[in-house]
């Protein structure tokens, strides 16, 4: 394979890796193997579009580009090293009537469907569609962070799920997959108007602040 072959085109998807990723977790990481199954992980991970979002033992051990030169003895050990090191979360699930080891990312979201499984709040083995604003983040921008969750929680309280819905979509088509722009989109649209969406909450029409009053109106003003 030459180098051209390798050029990104403007098509080109990438993945997203939290930052503390490379700030605290890589610098620990002594083992190549062990960052190799660590990234085909959060790869694998990135393009799941259910939920609860996880992959198990069986579909990394069957996948070639990840077992290429490798043996299922060293992904076990890669896997081991990657779950003390606290990068993965991995649980023991009943999936279609089997046994089979699961693996998450250890983020809040998925340490409380991790759990919800375990407590029989949710089913392992069916696709549970969940299209709210973390999972939209998710699918579209990266990684969510605590700062980042915060202001999805506000703005999920502010705006009509519609508009969020159509804010990520734009911005996805104008490549510019960042909460900033899209918070930008939504503070757009509150400010002027939006014939496509109304405001989940009732509010009075003669109010023209409606949308920069109160506790969360410094995401608006921002």
């Amino acid at each position: 394979m030459d180098k051209h072959s390798l050029s990104l085109s403007p098509e080109t998807e990438f993945t997203s890796l939290p930052n503390i990723f490379f700030t605290h977790l890589m610098p620990k990481i002594q083992d190549m193997v062990e960052l190799k199954v660590t990234l085909h992980i959060f790869y694998l991970l990135n393009r799941r579009r259910e939920y609860p979002r996880f992959i198990t033992y069986r579909e990394l051990s069957s996948h070639s580009t990840l077992m290429a030169g490798m043996e299922e003895g060293t992904l076990h050990h890669a896997l081991n090293l990657a779950v003390d090191q606290g990068i993965i979360l991995r649980a023991t699930l009943d999936i279609d009537g089997k046994s089979e080891e699961a693996y998450f990312v250890n983020t809040e979201s998925d340490r409380e469907a991790m759990d919800n499984i375990k407590e029989g709040k949710l089913p392992a083995s069916k696709v549970v569609p969940q299209e709210n604003i973390f999972t939209l983040y998710e699918q579209n921008v990266g990684m969510i962070t605590p700062m980042i969750a915060e202001e999805l929680k506000e703005a999920e309280k502010l705006y009509p799920e519609q508009w969020i819905k159509q804010a990520f979509r734009e911005a996805v088509v104008m490549n510019k997959r960042n909460w900033r722009y899209i918070a930008r989109i939504l503070e757009r649209w509150a400010n002027e108007g939006k014939e496509s969406g109304k405001h989940r909450r009732s509010t009075k029409e003669s109010d023209p602040d409606k949308y920069i009053k109160g506790k969360y109106g410094h995401l608006v003003r921002r």
